[in-house]
């Protein structure tokens, strides 16, 4: 017997095409809301003994939502991945009810799960530079070493996300001192780019052997076309297990990096979300975290008292 009825299913699927159309969320993020909304509808059609309908679903009350929460709990969900579950769920209702008229409250009044607040684990600065460098040697051909050198060094020398690094076009180039880039959402801002981060690109160009047109990618593959993220990744875990760092340095972990030492060097929370496009200053906050964590860190060992 299915657990989820048709009504159900449809539902579900117009509020994801929603999200593709309105709010340009990521293929990922689709899948994942996805996962999250038909195994929630799945247990209330178990909880209830009869498919998931609409109507059983609109009658969703605290109890049914805590025994689902358990059930996902006990079944070896994590507090964050429950958290982020409930959220995809409270996003739905929050739009069915809105278009269909009924009272979510009971579902929107749920309380999420705490959890530790993950932290940001960025690389000290000369870890970062030795990384950087080091990611230089793993590439055979002298273009595709460049290459790899201009992206990561985008990411921690602009903050970029490596999909915002790899989405630059040949139009793009040579980089200006100030570069506007699509984040998250489609949400444009601009951010400083480094008269090394310029060269490190100036030098990839002038070793590419592919033709860099306006509208192709900028930076390319060994066969030509849009180089993958997963060949950045794959060099920076090379080079990183070469220098004998944790796996946590990532290319992601540049960009934390270049946040962190932003932070540390004086820099303000306000300028440093602009220049990472966070929607949230709460996301930009954890990077004080990471600060403070450090000097107890450092005042544990050094302090005689202590």
């Amino acid at each position: 017997m299915s657990l989820i009825s048709a009504g159900v299913s449809d539902l579900i699927a117009t509020w994801l095409d929603s999200l593709r159309a309105l709010d340009d969320a990521s293929p990922a993020t689709i899948t994942a809301y996805q996962g999250d909304l038909l195994g929630f509808a799945a247990f209330m059609g178990s909880y209830h003994g009869a498919a998931a309908s609409p109507a059983t679903l609109r009658g969703t009350d605290l109890t049914a939502m805590r025994a689902w929460m358990a059930h996902e709990r006990a079944r070896g969900l994590s507090a964050r991945s429950l958290a982020r579950a409930l959220s995809a769920v409270k996003s739905f209702f929050g739009w069915w009810a809105e278009r269909d008229g009924f009272d979510p409250s009971n579902v929107l009044s749920t309380r999420s799960p705490r959890h530790r607040r993950k932290l940001p684990r960025p690389l000290v600065e000369d870890a970062a530079k030795s990384l950087i460098s080091q990611v230089e040697l793993q590439a055979p051909q002298d273009w595709a070493a460049a290459r790899d050198v201009a992206v990561v060094t985008l990411l921690y020398g602009c903050g970029l996300r490596i999909s915002e690094a790899l989405s630059l076009t040949g139009r793009d180039a040579p980089l200006p001192e100030m570069l506007r880039v699509v984040g998250k959402g489609r949400k444009e801002r601009q951010v400083p780019v480094l008269p090394v981060a310029r060269q490190a690109v100036e030098h990839y160009r002038r070793l590419c052997p592919q033709d860099l047109t306006a509208d192709g990618p900028l930076f390319r593959g060994v066969r030509g076309g849009a180089l993958s993220a997963g060949t950045i990744q794959k060099a920076v875990r090379a080079a990183r297990q070469q220098l004998g760092l944790p796996s946590t340095a990532t290319p992601h972990a540049l960009r934390h990096s270049f946040a962190t030492h932003l932070l540390n060097r004086g820099g303000d929370l306000r300028t440093i979300q602009e220049l990472l496009g966070h929607a949230s200053l709460n996301t930009t906050e954890a990077y004080t975290a990471v600060n403070s964590a450090r000097l107890m860190d450092v005042y544990r060992k050094s302090h005689p008292r202590a």
